[in-house]
């Protein structure tokens, strides 16, 4: 691998790799804002394919897109107490509208005559705009169910920050859903959930653990938050999706009632959901290696890249003669195929290039191989490759490319199993929070126990995961708390988190 390319190693500097990718790999770079960054196309064509899977998973849902202002008044975050608590301190606030030439000749300043009436807030995100205007679209339980979401962004002033993972101003879809009864918006709340963990799962090959938030970790304004926790290379826990149940706390604030059937007015029950650009975070750090990006295929911009190998111009074309229909075939197929016939460039510096940015499949043709009837086909997940003949290549691909996103699968999910430990003394769990991973304890149910813990470890509870989600382990078991000894309705998950 050139020198420019070379990463520093994961078990060297977890961070500094992870920061050192980002930016090597074209996904993203910082901007001249602070905290707010520039994805790049490469990275932005991952978040399309996301973005685009979990459209239609929602449409599916019966959930349409729409769209919402990005300045919110400020007033309409005083109407819900609990939720401007939440986001006080991340708030941006605009309180002017027009700039001016500074009268000493020094720049531009703000005009003090454009002094807003009531100052805005950049949203941080959409409960409060949503539900002013779902005042206006509901009147009738003839209304209901509203489903819809919005692709955005959104800004958090945050003091620290990293690309994907935490930065002031970040991409997400925000869904926002009122229901007649309380048992209709909960249950569409753990159905977003799942969608969002079969999504996780199947074409991220992230193998999360869907849970319910304690109480102190709930979403500002929530009953109930479920959440999608995953586990990162370096034993960090990583929230990868969350959907709330909001109960009537913005419906009361905003009077969103409707006439119900028996001819009475009601409060409205709600629901929020949504995933961010932080899911690209996850993507890195979940299957990349030392030497760059490793792609689950069914994220790919890139499925497979094509490099014919040749020294003279006058060589390219009976090469291209064979590899063109394996690549016309395999995007017939559905495939997303690239070829790579630059000449200014050497084959090493572009296998360097695609192994860093994490190319699932990568077939290669040289003089050699014109002669044999081969190719040589090399898989970014294992870095093994192997010589081929040209009949049945692209059925071989298709099938490559299924077994390379199980084994992205399999890879993390093995992980995960193997730093998932049972912790009952407070003692042991100071020592073995160290190690990493995701730790089942005891815990008695108080925000008290809870916050003594994250104060002593800086450990959090993740989720109270959902039964089955953590096979080989009992969670449901009633037992003793690891700190107070009082009784546990069963085990949570603890862990150091991003």
């Amino acid at each position: 691998m050139a020198n420019y390319q070379k990463l520093t190693p994961r078990s060297e500097d977890y961070s500094k790799w992870y920061n050192e990718l980002v930016v090597k790999a074209d996904l993203a770079e910082q901007s001249a804002v602070r905290g707010c960054m520039v994805i790049k196309p490469y990275g932005y064509a991952i978040w399309e394919r996301i973005q685009s899977d979990l459209d239609q998973r929602f449409k599916s849902k019966g959930v349409q897109n729409a769209y919402f202002p990005l300045l919110i008044p400020k007033s309409f975050f005083s109407r819900e107490a609990e939720h401007v608590e939440g986001f006080a301190k991340e708030c941006a606030v605009v309180t002017h509208h027009r700039l001016m030439n500074d009268p000493n000749g020094k720049g531009v300043v703000v005009d003090p005559s454009a002094k807003l009436e009531e100052e805005m807030i950049i949203r941080p995100t959409s409960e409060t705009i949503i539900w002013s205007t779902y005042k206006n679209w509901i009147s009738s339980y003839r209304d209901l169910p509203i489903l819809c979401n919005q692709w955005c962004n959104v800004m958090r002033w945050e003091m620290r920050t990293r690309l994907f993972l935490r930065t002031a101003e970040f991409l997400w879809q925000e869904g926002h859903t009122a229901h007649a009864t309380s048992e209709e918006a909960e249950d569409f709340a753990r159905q977003m959930l799942d969608v969002y963990a079969d999504f996780t799962r199947k074409v991220m090959a992230l193998p999360v653990v869907r849970g319910v938030k304690s109480p102190n970790e709930r979403f500002a304004g929530a009953l109930n938050t479920y959440c999608i926790e995953a586990m990162m290379q370096d034993g960090k826990a990583l929230q990868a999706g969350t959907s709330h149940f909001l109960g009537q706390n913005f419906a009361k604030s905003f009077d969103v009632q409707y006439l119900s059937k028996e001819n009475k007015y009601e409060y409205v029950w709600a629901t929020s959901w949504g995933v961010s650009t932080r899911l690209m975070g996850a993507l890195i750090m979940t299957h990349s290696d030392d030497n760059g990006l490793v792609l689950p295929p069914a994220l790919a911009p890139i499925q497979v890249v094509i490099v014919p190998i040749f020294k003279k111009a006058e060589d390219l074309a009976p090469i291209m003669e064979k590899l063109r229909p394996i690549a016309d075939t395999l995007q017939k197929f559905g495939i997303r195929v690239k070829v790579d016939t630059r000449d200014q460039l050497t084959p090493g510096y572009k296998f360097a290039d695609y192994e860093l940015k994490g190319i699932p499949v990568r077939i290669a043709m040289g003089a050699r191989d014109l002669e044999n009837g081969t190719v040589e086909v090399a898989r970014r997940d294992t870095l093994t490759k192997e010589t081929l003949p040209l009949e049945g290549i692209v059925e071989h691909i298709q099938a490559l490319l299924d077994a390379i996103q199980a084994n992205c699968y399999e890879k993390a999910l093995s992980y995960r199993i193997d730093n998932t430990r049972e912790c009952d003394s407070y003692e042991e769990f100071k020592e073995e929070i160290k190690k990493g991973g995701f730790l089942l304890c005891h815990w008695d149910g108080t925000p008290e126990t809870e916050e003594k813990i994250k104060a002593e470890t800086k450990a959090t509870i993740r989720c109270i995961p959902m039964e089955g989600e953590i096979p080989g382990h009992d969670v449901t078991t009633p037992g003793k708390c690891m700190v107070t000894g009082k009784p546990s309705k069963g085990r949570v998950v603890f862990a150091i988190a991003y």
